[in-house]
């Protein structure tokens, strides 16, 4: 090892889904929605300035945060805004979890938040969930320095009900919990309502999944005034010109269109329970997923083996080779037309 090298920060990174780059797959492995943006979207773009390219975006992001907070209802004092819910947690972690005691979210979640607490040197532990993929309460009832819970969870898609994690919250008033919420908006029931009550919750959600636009990279937080101002003073202390001025307008393009926004959840919806009935038909074990894809293990052809086999198909899906969890795969919904490519191949493997 070089000299240098012994100063370097060393971590284990994220690793996303693939990105293929072929024409004709089916891309069923980042959850990402199948459907565009709300038309306004289109419109808002073309409209953009170029000119205007020239100048700094609004380090206050107003324009995108007036919208959010008249969407949720809260005031703008409410709203933080960031480079997709990724920059938002990262920014979290760094604010908010700076004690002795380690910092509390399950065995099996969104991978990003291991990573996060190890770039930052924050102590944690991992509280396993039950035998049916579910949270704890009582895990997360007790000393921590801080709380991350993704629901509905990734990547099971379960999700736990309010009052669990209203208790959760109202068991930690020292510390901050932060509630993940990145496919809320697909089933469960957000902690949104719970903020005027809690000082101590933090709300994060993301445009990348129900609003098609995870090419913009918008992600936001919803909490009580002093949360947010300490994410601010951290976010300017690190970037002041995170969001550009092309996801501020489109992001409040979105924003406007809520029947079209409602259209498109429901399409997910019925598409997601219609491949869980037929999943389930061939064999397959399905949790009660309530986000944008399905978990799903086969008593029969491991997941590593239907993983290889569909990708042969051009059907791209996840799997995760990790412990308790490497037997399912995890498969985002897509269209109707490209979940019954899926379905159709699966039937010709299950059942020759």
């Amino acid at each position: 090892m070089a000299n240098w090298e012994q100063n370097v920060r060393k971590v284990t990174p994220y690793v996303p889904g693939e990105q293929p780059a072929q024409s004709g797959i089916i891309k069923l492995n980042t959850n990402e929605n199948p459907y565009p943006p709300a038309p306004g979207v289109a419109k808002a773009l073309q409209e953009l300035e170029a000119e205007r390219l020239r100048l700094y975006p609004d380090p206050t992001a107003s324009e995108l945060t007036k919208a959010l907070a008249a969407r949720y209802g809260v005031n703008e004092n409410q709203v933080f805004v960031g480079v997709g819910s990724d920059d938002v947690l990262a920014l979290a972690f760094l604010t908010f979890f700076n004690g002795a005691e380690p910092i509390l979210f399950p065995d099996i979640t969104y991978s990003f938040y291991e990573v996060w607490a190890n770039l930052y040197r924050i102590p944690y532990r991992c509280p396993p969930l039950d035998e049916h993929f579910c949270i704890r309460k009582e895990d997360y009832c007790q000393a921590c320095g801080g709380i991350v819970l993704a629901n509905p969870n990734a990547p099971t898609g379960l999700a736990a009900d309010l009052s669990v994690i209203e208790e959760i919250v109202r068991s930690n008033p020292k510390v901050i919990v932060i509630v993940d919420e990145a496919y809320i908006d697909f089933g469960g029931t957000s902690a949104v309502s719970l903020i005027p009550s809690y000082e101590n919750l933090l709300v994060v959600q993301t445009f990348s999944k129900s609003r098609s636009m995870a090419g913009m990279r918008i992600g936001y937080a919803l909490g009580q005034p002093a949360l947010i101002r300490y994410l601010q003073d951290v976010k300017y202390s690190f970037n002041s010109y995170t969001m550009d001025l092309s996801a501020l307008k489109l992001g409040a393009a979105a924003l406007a269109d809520e029947a079209y926004f409602q259209q498109t959840l429901e399409k997910i919806i019925g598409t997601r329970e219609r491949v869980k009935g037929a999943l389930q038909e061939l064999g397959f074990v399905c949790l009660d997923s309530q986000s944008n894809f399905i978990f799903a293990a086969h008593p029969v052809f491991s997941a590593a083996e239907l993983f290889e086999a569909l990708k042969r198909q051009q059907i791209y899906v996840r799997h995760f080779d990790r412990p308790r969890i490497s037997d399912y795969l995890r498969i985002t919904v897509g269209t109707e037309e490209e979940m019954e490519r899926l379905l159709s191949f699966l039937r010709q493997l299950v059942q020759r």
